[in-house]
């Protein structure tokens, strides 16, 4: 199973409706099935999320954060890992908001 503790990423890419970027740092736990992270950097001032992990080691997640306009976002997220070859983990997620515009879109992290 692909543990996620103490891991960091960085966002890759992202859909035009989305608000994480190249400057969006993100810090992963996870205890048993569970995971929580914070992220911040870019257009988001602080976030958090939490999400189950399966025995493939997708994550499904629900997220929240402030951005700098001062909105507090919140989202819906499934992320599939891909191990890449030098060990490292790179993330799709496809994800929507549950708030704002509620737009959809597909994003890829990967860690540093």
């Amino acid at each position: 199973m692909i543990s996620y503790d103490n891991k960091t990423f960085r966002s890759c890419s992202n859909s035009l409706t989305g608000e994480v970027d190249g400057n969006t740092i993100f810090h992963y736990r996870q205890e048993k099935n569970i995971v929580t992270g914070t992220y911040s950097g870019g257009k988001i001032l602080s976030g958090q999320l939490i999400a189950l992990v399966d025995q493939q080691g997708r994550l499904d997640m629900r997220y929240q954060h402030i951005n700098q306009d001062g909105d507090l976002m919140t989202g819906k997220c499934i992320s599939t890992p891909v191990l890449l070859p030098t060990g490292k983990l790179r993330i799709h997620e496809v994800w929507e908001w549950t708030s704002g515009d509620l737009s959809a879109g597909e994003s890829l992290i990967e860690e540093l």
